[in-house]
């Protein structure tokens, strides 16, 4: 196996992980946790980095990837909650929300920000990666050898420039990481999307590694692993990096997100030029996580439905992306929520169990009971977010560990899989073999 294959594949896997929230959500963490910086970004680099690469390889451990994991619970929960979960961190939110970040820090502040300028935007945005998407045989030469590093020079540059000017001082802690800022930001490493993104990416890195000659299942297996510790170091170091500028930065004014803080620490640093400079960053970053995303979304159903071309389910992902991205920001985050908070619980526990198979073998009362209480836990934090009442729910479970911290349904879940798993064992019904 060509060892410039998997170093370059391992940089596209970063750049389709490193979009929008994995640029916004990191030095917000170190602004809001001043002195416990070092817990809150470990928690989060744990969501983020540590569960999506174990993702990506639950996912090449399965002999049909997420459509194999998710259909151990059974066939129709299997079709259903993998392409909800591809419409999700595809057309329906992931890219157009990249997408109008794009937008929003890297076009808007220099061209200009109305209605038409996001129109003219999102034409040019979807042109480069339907030209890119279309052949993603090339992907990794384009992404991998060519974007990937000039997002991570220009990311370089304000880190080497922030150490020049910015020095370590004492800093408050705020509010929401006082308590436990360990698991503050690893509820923030959720919304990088990275853990459920990954489930989608494994396939592309999967075909990449085809393409490139790589064809039987144990170095698939060992080539997405690489790719996937190659992608897991950049990002840690990324996030370590951009961490402590939002950790360091002196403020005249407190910094209503990450992004306002990543503006202002360009601002600083270069002057006029760092409007330009984090232009250029986010608009790399959103556009190599939207290639990888309408990539694997063509890829996958592709599979599920064949009787339609690659190239004409890129062209779908592209209109439906399109389409949500002119409805603006605000509108998709609204949106977006309830949707998220449903889905993770029940992906986290499917990635995990995914892993633990080759080891305990295949037991579907495990699969079954665990992810039943992980989507029930999803469905109340759904409706929260709605904000729909479910008051007389909570003493039922608020005695639950971390229910506190929105991580009720963990302590559950594990239980009911450790019962289903006992139970099938009991049965003699533990398949060893991989499905």
């Amino acid at each position: 196996m060509n060892k410039k294959t998997i170093l370059f594949t391992g940089f596209m896997l970063f750049s389709l992980f490193f979009g929008a929230g994995n640029l916004i959500f990191p030095p917000f963490v170190g602004y809001e946790s001043g002195d416990a910086f070092v817990p809150a970004i470990t928690g989060f680099t744990i969501t983020a980095v540590l569960l999506p690469l174990m993702a990506v390889v639950a996912t090449t451990l399965s002999k049909d990837g997420l459509l194999s994991i998710t259909g151990r619970v059974g066939p129709i929960f299997g079709v259903v909650f993998a392409v909800i979960l591809y419409m999700s961190i595809g057309p329906f939110f992931a890219i157009p929300r990249a997408a109008n970040i794009g937008y929003e820090f890297g076009w808007a502040p220099i061209i200009g920000a109305n209605g038409l300028q996001l129109f003219i935007f999102s034409i040019l945005f979807f042109a480069v990666t339907y030209i890119v998407s279309v052949r993603p045989q090339k992907i990794v030469d384009i992404v991998g050898k060519w974007l990937t590093p000039a997002l991570l020079i220009t990311l370089a540059l304000l880190f080497i420039q922030a150490v020049r000017n910015f020095t370590y001082e004492p800093a408050p802690v705020a509010e929401a990481y006082q308590s436990a800022p360990f698991l503050k930001g690893f509820i923030e490493g959720y919304f990088t999307l990275d853990a459920i993104a990954a489930l989608a990416f494994g396939i592309v890195v999967v075909e990449t590694l085809k393409m490139a000659g790589v064809t039987e299942r144990k170095d698939l297996v060992r080539g997405t692993s690489s790719a996937g510790v190659i992608a897991a170091i950049g990002l840690t170091l990324v996030y370590l990096a951009i961490g402590w500028i939002g950790r360091v930065m002196p403020f005249e004014e407190e910094p209503a997100n990450g992004s306002d803080l990543l503006v202002s620490a360009s601002m600083q640093l270069f002057g006029t030029a760092g409007h330009y400079l984090f232009g250029i960053i986010v608009l790399l970053a959103c556009l190599t996580t939207v290639i990888g995303l309408i990539t694997a979304c063509s890829q996958f159903f592709t599979r599920l439905y064949p009787r339609v071309s690659y190239n004409v389910y890129v062209i779908i992902f592209i209109a439906i992306g399109f389409f949500f991205t002119n409805f603006g920001l605000d509108v998709l985050l609204s949106v977006a929520l309830p949707l998220l908070v449903f889905i993770y619980p029940a992906a986290i526990m499917l990635i995990m169990l995914a892993l633990l198979q080759p080891a305990i073998g295949y037991s579907r009362s495990m699969y079954r009971w665990s992810v039943s209480v992980a989507v029930l836990f999803g469905i109340y934090d759904a409706l929260g977010a709605l904000e729909v009442s479910v008051d007389f729910i909570n003493p039922l479970i608020s005695w639950i560990p971390l229910f506190n911290h929105g991580l009720a349904w963990i302590t559950p879940a594990v239980i009911a899989a450790i019962i289903g798993y006992m139970f099938d064992r009991a049965q003699n019904n533990v398949s060893k073999e991989v499905i």
